[in-house]
C-alpha cells in the first residue's frame, strides 16, 4: 500500500528541515516546497493525491491564507485538511483562519510531539470520514425505503456499524455521514461516559484516547447506559434525534469555531456537522439530546 502524501509548503527552508525531521518516523511521504506557487501547481496537477496539506500563514506571491481560500473554492480539494502553522495566533487571525477552512492551528515555535499529534489527528480525521461517505453511499438506496427507525448503540464501533446506514436515508449520504458519527460518538464519549473536553485533548496528545473509552465502557458507573438515534424521514426531511443518559455539557460554546481551541487537537467536531452535515442542528435542554435535519 503507497504512503499517504503530505503537501509541505513554507518560505523557509529551516522551517522545511525542521518539519521533515520531525516527522522523519511517521508512515507518510512528504512533499516540501519553499516556493508556495509552486506548491499550488503541484497540489493543481491532474494526478495530484495529498493527504493533508501543512501550510505556513505569512509568505510571499502567494500567502497562506489566499494558498487556502483558493483550495475551498475547489470542490476536489474539499476533504483535504489544513494544518496552518503561524506566528500570527491573535484570536481575529485564528477566526480568519478557521471561517476559511483551516481547522487545525500550530503556532510557532512548537515541540516535535505538537506536529505528530496535529497531523495524526487531521489524517485520522480525513481517514475516518472517508470510510464513512464511502459505506454510506452503498447503503443509499435501500435505506431511502425507511420513514422511521430508532437504534441504541453503545460503544463506538457501534456508531461506525450504524452511520452509515443512517446516512443512506439522506439524499446525500456522503455529506452526512461525518456530522453524524461527530454526534454519536459526542453521545458516547462526553455523555455516557463522562470524558471531558480536557481530558480528551490530553487523551489525543498521549494516544490513549480509545484505551480510555474500552476502559469506561467497562466501569459499573458507565456499563449500562445507552444512546439511542431516532430518524424519521418524510417528504420535506430526514430527522435524527440522539440521545444519551450523561449529564449534558456547555453545548452553545461547540456550536461555532472558537480561536481559543483552534490549537487542540480535537473540539471541532459538532461545529463542522453543523457547518457542513446539516441543514440545522440544535442541541437540547442539558445538551444529552441533539435534533439535526437534513432539507431534502
Amino acid at each position: 500500500m503507497d504512503k499517504e502524501r503530505v503537501l509541505i509548503v513554507d518560505d523557509e527552508q529551516l522551517n522545511l528541515f525542521i518539519i521533515e525531521e520531525f516527522l522523519e518516523n511517521e508512515d507518510i511521504e512528504l512533499e516540501l516546497h519553499d516556493k508556495p506557487l509552486d506548491a499550488w501547481a503541484s497540489l493543481s496537477a491532474p494526478d495530484s493525491n495529498f493527504s493533508l496539506v501543512v501550510l505556513d500563514r505569512m509568505m510571499p506571491d502567494l500567502d497562506g491564507m489566499e494558498f487556502l481560500r483558493r483550495m475551498k473554492r475547489e470542490a476536489r480539494f474539499a476533504d483535504i485538511p489544513v494544518i496552518m502553522q503561524t506566528a500570527a495566533s491573535s484570536p481575529d487571525q485564528v477566526r480568519e483562519g478557521l471561517e476559511a477552512g483551516a481547522y487545525y492551528y500550530l503556532t510557532k515555535p512548537y515541540e516535535p510531539e505538537a506536529l505528530i499529534s496535529i497531523v495524526r489527528a487531521a489524517m485520522d480525521d480525513r481517514r475516518s470520514r472517508s470510510q464513512l461517505r464511502s459505506r454510506a453511499g452503498r447503503l443509499e438506496v435501500a435505506q431511502k425505503l425507511i420513514n422511521s427507525v430508532e437504534y441504541r448503540f453503545v460503544t463506538l464501533d457501534d456508531v461506525s456499524t450504524l452511520v452509515p446506514v443512517l446516512a443512506g436515508m439522506c439524499p446525500v449520504p456522503d455529506v452526512v455521514a461525518p456530522g453524524l458519527s461527530d454526534l454519536m460518538v459526542n453521545a458516547v464519549e462526553h455523555g455516557n461516559l463522562g470524558v471531558s473536553y480536557q481530558e480528551k485533548s490530553l487523551l489525543k496528545w498521549e494516544g490513549d484516547w480509545e484505551a480510555e473509552i474500552v476502559r469506561r465502557l467497562a466501569l459499573p458507573q458507565f456499563s449500562s447506559r445507552v444512546a439511542t438515534v431516532r430518524v424519521e424521514r418524510n417528504t420535506d426531511a430526514v430527522v435524527f434525534t440522539i440521545a444519551d443518559e450523561g449529564d449534558g455539557f456547555e453545548w452553545k460554546r461547540f456550536l461555532t469555531f472558537d480561536p481559543d481551541r483552534a490549537f487542540d487537537p480535537n473540539g471541532r467536531g459538532i461545529a463542522m456537522a453543523k457547518m457542513m452535515s446539516f441543514s440545522s442542528l440544535e442541541y437540547q435542554g442539558r445538551g444529552n439530546v441533539v435534533v439535526a435535519r437534513v432539507n431534502i
